[in-house]
């Protein structure tokens, strides 16, 4: 059997019968979500374009692993080629339910090598008051320091924003209740701001005319607002606001994770408001600002004090 050349990303197209077994692969994931579906086939068509003239169905795993190998060297990271082997294991699943006669499948051990982790960006406190202190009394002004107080308050997802009710926040009791992955209730407390923000803005969308009764943050239609508009809004303002670097939700996100975290030290609770499964992922905000989590223990911890320096001898 030949071996595949080891071809960059930009490889020229596959060979004639690869292509079709592409399309049949194609056609198989036509049920699956569109994006799902074109970043799999991309990833395969880069595949088959590495693979030149030898069928797909007869690649190895040795010869994948050094396709692996020579996309990570031409500057794919970690993230993206783990992405382009599930893509790789999907279509030969494909292929091996078609012909149980392929043998065993070629993806099996392969792994992609890991990158770096990348701390989240997180604005600091001051920051992040200097964006949320929007003023005018126009209507999207007031949405706007509602839905910016609200995702900075309780650390909500960009999802768990946009798709919030009325009925999901309580004002009295101070919480808001969301559905976050995996379809999972919980229930964030609401600060004081937030809480004021939101019933201001409760006041002025009940003059408004709105499409959707239920929906907590409108626009100007009186629909929903979606994900990409809060997106927006948010550069947009913090722009407006003097922040000298690109805002998004995730930051506000983060930045609540990382300012309750250095106020409290409470990595358990930090992990239930953001509703993370695993303690793991919220581990990661313990090293956003080290230093400020090493003064908290200074002060805390008896053993951890520094001893008082000797007052000064008499002269």
């Amino acid at each position: 059997m030949s071996k595949p050349p080891s071809a960059p990303p930009d490889t020229p197209g596959p060979s004639a019968a690869n292509a079709r077994l592409l399309q049949a692969f194609a056609t198989h994931l036509a049920t699956r979500p569109a994006h799902t579906r074109d970043a799999y086939v991309r990833d395969v068509a880069r595949l088959a374009a590495a693979a030149g003239d030898v069928p797909l169905p007869q690649l190895r795993r040795a010869q994948l692993s050094r396709m692996l190998a020579t996309f990570h060297g031409h500057g794919l990271s970690g993230r993206s080629l783990a992405r382009m082997l599930s893509a790789w294991r999907a279509f030969y699943r494909f292929l091996l339910d078609r012909d149980r006669g392929l043998g065993e499948d070629p993806c099996v051990g392969l792994k992609a090598p890991k990158s770096p982790k990348r701390l989240p960006s997180a604005l600091t406190p001051d920051e992040a008051v200097q964006l949320v202190a929007i003023e005018g009394d126009d209507p999207m002004s007031l949405r706007d320091r509602a839905l910016f107080e609200l995702a900075y308050s309780s650390g909500l997802r960009l999802s768990e924003l946009a798709g919030l009710d009325v009925d999901g926040v309580d004002l009295a009791t101070g919480e808001v209740r969301v559905w976050g992955k995996g379809a999972k209730e919980r229930i964030v407390p609401v600060g004081a701001a937030a809480r004021d923000a939101i019933g201001t803005w409760l006041a002025r969308r009940a003059h408004l005319p709105v499409a959707d009764s239920q929906a907590l943050f409108v626009g100007t239609g009186g629909r929903r607002i979606s994900p990409r508009t809060i997106e927006r809004r948010l550069a947009a303002w913090a722009i407006r606001r003097g922040l000298t670097r690109h805002v998004h939700p995730h930051m506000l996100r983060h930045s609540f994770a990382s300012h309750v975290l250095q106020s409290s030290g409470d990595l358990r609770a930090v992990q239930e408001m953001l509703g993370h499964a695993s303690i793991a992922s919220t581990q990661v905000y313990t090293h956003l600002d080290f230093q400020a989590l090493a003064k908290v223990y200074d002060a805390a911890h008896p053993r951890a004090r520094r001893k008082k320096d000797p007052p000064a001898k008499e002269k």
